[in-house]
């Protein structure tokens, strides 16, 4: 089990990362699970009229009947990122998709685990930036406060 810090990260660099990671891991015949703990202060640059005017196309594109459904919830959004970047409609994607667990904040049994970093997909001098909890309360989600 690996568990990685999804704080102050680009999303898109650490999605990358850990697609590569369940990808490596499943072909390797590992079928070891991948935890991403705080998603909500994962990282999307840009700036918040361009970032706002993706995800509100991403959320209204299709139909309410048939899809595609696009999440709300920050750990939901950091999810889907990832499923983007695996070859999810093959047997092997499918497979590594399943052992892919993203929480918002830190969960208990995880608090004593050695908690990775990925150093390429930290957020260094963004100006223009946004977290998922700003993006997830844009879209209409009511996240209540960490304590």
């Amino acid at each position: 089990m690996q568990v990685f810090d999804a704080e102050g990260m680009i999303l898109g660099r650490f999605a990358s990362h850990i697609a590569k990671t369940l990808l490596e891991n499943e072909r390797a015949g590992k079928g070891e699970d991948i935890i991403v703990v705080n998603a909500e202060k994962a990282v999307i640059v840009g700036s918040q009229s361009t970032i706002l005017k993706r995800y509100y196309f991403m959320r209204d594109v299709g139909t309410q009947r048939k899809g595609p459904y696009f999440p709300r919830m920050p750990d939901r959004i950091l999810k889907r990122t990832v499923r983007g970047m695996i070859p999810y409609q093959r047997p092997v994607g499918r497979a590594a998709y399943r052992h892919l667990m993203v929480y918002l904040g830190v969960p208990g049994e995880f608090r004593d685990e050695q908690i990775k970093v990925v150093e390429g997909a930290r957020e260094t001098h963004a100006t223009k930036k946004m977290t998922l909890r700003e993006l997830s309360s844009y879209l209409g989600l009511q996240l209540k406060e960490n304590k």
